[in-house]
């Protein structure tokens, strides 16, 4: 039975999918050098006046983060076409216009950061405001966020199609 918290399904490309494994493969490999280096500089003295230390503990910190986040990303991602769908949702080439104006159009990729590395587009997450408010929009469709800066924005969906990265 769902429940409703799912998050939604992270597509990538092959491509994509393999430029992030060898990421985390790099920084996996990483890991000993930057051990050899914290052990280095604690070799230095006093480690409360060290910075090279803690600039060190810091970097093997970023690198730990971005370690955990790539394998659960990797382990949870999907890898090929996302599926065609009859509403917009992560994943999609969605096409809008602003007001009432259907000149005043904007073309972007809903769906996460690391996707947007693969693409020119500009990306917007499904969690954001506009993403929230388009999520499972149709053609036609008119939909209202407020910004960031409390206005509120009525955009409509012009069209939408799977992201071919």
């Amino acid at each position: 039975m769902s429940t409703g918290n799912e998050a939604p399904a992270t597509w990538l490309s092959q491509d994509a999918h393999d430029r992030l494994q060898a990421e985390l493969d790099e920084h996996i490999a990483n890991r000993p050098a930057i051990a050899a280096e914290i052990n280095a500089r604690r070799e230095e003295g006093d480690l409360r006046e060290n910075g090279g230390y803690h600039a060190a503990r810091e970097e093997q910190g970023k690198a730990e983060g971005r370690i955990r986040y790539l394998q659960e990303l990797l382990r949870t991602a999907k890898v090929g076409e996302a599926p065609t769908a009859d509403a917009v949702s992560p994943g999609m080439v969605v096409t809008i216009y602003f007001d009432d104006d259907a000149d005043d159009t904007e073309t972007f990729l809903l769906g996460s950061r690391e996707i947007a590395a693969t693409t020119d587009l500009t990306v917007y997450s499904p969690e954001s405001a506009l993403g929230k408010a388009i999520l499972g929009g149709r053609p036609g469709q008119t939909c209202t966020y407020t910004a960031p800066s409390g206005a509120d924005i009525k955009v409509t969906v012009v069209s939408f199609e799977p992201f071919s990265g």
